[in-house]
């Protein structure tokens, strides 16, 4: 450890630092004689001063006039500072702080006045419009898009061919289909909040109906045309804690939890009875596999078929299909049941936003988001459904109903009389734009909104009281002022279409506007309208064992 010498300094001088040698700090040692200095003048003075004071002190009259000022001035300085203290302590018990309980008096005009700041805050807040609801408004292609001018081939030479045919459709690539998908729903003109009713002690109403469906009568039925901002309505499921849930109809809770997390799109179909056959869909996407919820309805018969044939595996999935079994059908008819899930998906998925609903006949061909793109979201439409491929008119749609057989001719005869009291009409160019009073109705694209969900409830209202030919009772829906009357949506913006990718593979279907050959293919043989165990069964294993190619022809327009 080292340490420093220090030097003595014998004058005021500080001197300079010198070195640092070895570890020892240095400071110089100042040898140089003190230099003598004169005194400055105010010492001088001082000094006069003092002689003076000392010079007339001893007398006595001076020396008695000095010990009267000391006195004075001590008795001052007592005085004054004594009322500085007095005064201090008279300040201070002013300044204390209450800590007791505040008086009402004062509580109540605190509360008084934050009163009068929130109302005059309300006022100014009420004062302001409320902001626009976000509302999708379409969009349109951009020019040289190839699906912006095409239009459909002209029908046929051969008028005698009335049946299915090929119907090429414009479809955008899946990547800019998927792009296009609306981040907001569309516009519902008047109906804004749409509820259903809930009833566990039923009447029955004048005719028709069902404890499903709650029988309605004819005053609710009428006044459920009515639209109106606000509406509560029949649409099933009346009775139970929720759809699927003791209302008949019944789903197992593990089915009910999965259908709930469907978010975005869904896609079903249903089998009672064992009456069809489950087809997978075809060409679609990972994107849409990963995304869309397909689910099959069926029933403990078609479920037991599926086992025996080990196509249900442990999943609860055959294919793409999930299996929804359901329990405690409310109808004894299988196609009346199947009314359930094709018009009432919106209760079934209530978190979905479209849906799309496929005959279980038909085989899906087209990627769900380009059907979407195509159908609703190119056309800023909300609800899309395949038109007879031959007949436009009801009541020829009844005549043929009853010549073939499809349901007892006094039921359909008592419906159309009903209708017809009720004003319905022969189609006729009058009825324009409205294209057709007929659908096939074996496809149904629809947005959940609040319009279109009172649209499918009403329609299947009609079902539960009349018969079950939904072609018979869907011009009933639309053409009592729920569809004639809406008033226009917003005009639609234009948006540009994000930078197509084209593959070199399959190039006609991926790139700018696909000419695509279906969205489903039918199967050019009719399916008898009655059948046996024994030709169900035959139908059955000859599907499942691998089936037979179907073409790719599509007999299915919107309408």
């Amino acid at each position: 450890m080292t340490t420093g010498s220090l030097g003595l300094r014998s004058s005021g001088s500080y001197g300079s630092l010198q070195q640092i040698q070895n570890g020892s700090l240095w400071l110089p040692i100042q040898t140089t004689p003190p230099v003598s200095r004169k005194p400055p003048k105010m010492l001088k003075e001082k000094e006069k001063l003092y002689h003076w004071i000392f010079k007339f002190a001893p007398r006595k009259k001076i020396g008695m006039l000095l010990l009267c000022l000391v006195s004075l001035a001590v008795f001052m300085w007592v005085l004054i500072v004594g009322k500085g203290e007095d005064a201090r302590e008279g300040i201070i018990p002013n300044i204390n702080i209450v800590s007791g309980p505040i008086s009402e008096e004062k509580v109540n005009m605190n509360e008084t006045s934050s009163s009068q700041i929130m109302d005059l805050k309300a006022s100014a807040n009420a004062t302001l419009p409320p902001p626009p609801p976000v509302l999708f408004t379409g969009y349109k292609l951009p020019p040289g898009n190839p699906c912006e001018h095409f239009t459909l081939p002209p029908p046929p030479a051969d008028k005698k061919r009335t049946g299915p045919r090929p119907c090429p459709v414009c479809y955008l690539p899946l990547e800019d289909a998927v792009a296009l998908m609306p981040n907001a729903p569309s516009f519902s003109p008047v109906l804004k909040d749409l509820t259903y009713i809930h009833e566990e002690n039923l009447t029955k109403s004048e005719f028709g109906g069902s404890e499903f469906g709650g029988y309605p009568s004819l005053r609710q039925r009428s006044d459920s045309y009515d639209i109106r901002e606000s509406m509560s309505v029949h649409c099933g499921f009346v009775r139970g804690v929720k759809p699927g849930q003791q209302t008949g109809f019944d789903i197992n809770d593990s089915d009910l939890l999965e259908m709930e997390t469907c978010h975005g799109v869904v896609v079903a179909s249903a089998i009672f009875g064992a009456f069809d056959l489950i087809r997978q869909p075809k060409n679609i996407s990972e994107y849409a596999q990963k995304n869309i919820c397909f689910h099959m309805f069926v029933d403990e018969e078609t479920e037991a078929f599926l086992r025996n044939s080990s196509a249900l595996d442990g999943e609860k999935k055959v294919g793409l299909w999930r299996i929804i079994v359901v329990c405690n059908l409310p109808y004894s008819d299988p196609r009346r049941n199947g009314k359930i899930p094709k018009l009432l998906l919106h209760r079934l998925f209530p978190n979905a936003r479209y849906s799309m609903w496929i005959d279980a006949k038909l085989e899906l061909v087209v990627d769900p988001f380009q059907i979407l793109e195509r159908f609703l979201w190119r056309k800023n439409a909300t609800f899309a459904i395949s038109r007879h491929y031959k007949r436009f008119d009801v009541f020829v749609e009844a005549e043929a109903n009853k010549a073939a057989g499809k349901y007892d001719n006094s039921s359909i005869d008592f419906q159309i009389e009903f209708y017809k009291k009720e004003g319905l009409t022969p189609y006729s160019v009058d009825k324009l734009p409205i294209t057709s009073d007929v659908p096939e109705g074996c496809v149904i694209v629809k947005e959940h909104i609040p319009i279109t969900n009172l649209f499918t409830c009403l329609w299947f209202n009609e079902v539960d009281r009349f018969t079950s030919r939904d072609q018979i009772s869907f011009s009933t829906g639309y053409h009592r002022d729920l569809l004639e009357h809406w008033p226009p949506p917003p005009s639609p913006d234009v948006h540009p279409l994000p930078p197509l990718i084209l593959h070199n593979e399959n190039l006609n279907k991926t790139s700018a506007g696909i000419l695509a050959d279906s969205i489903i293919n039918s199967p050019i043989k009719k399916i008898p309208t009655r059948r046996g165990k024994d030709r169900k069964s035959r139908r059955h294993r000859k599907i499942v064992g691998g089936g037979s190619k179907l073409d790719a022809s599509t007999n299915q327009n919107f309408v």
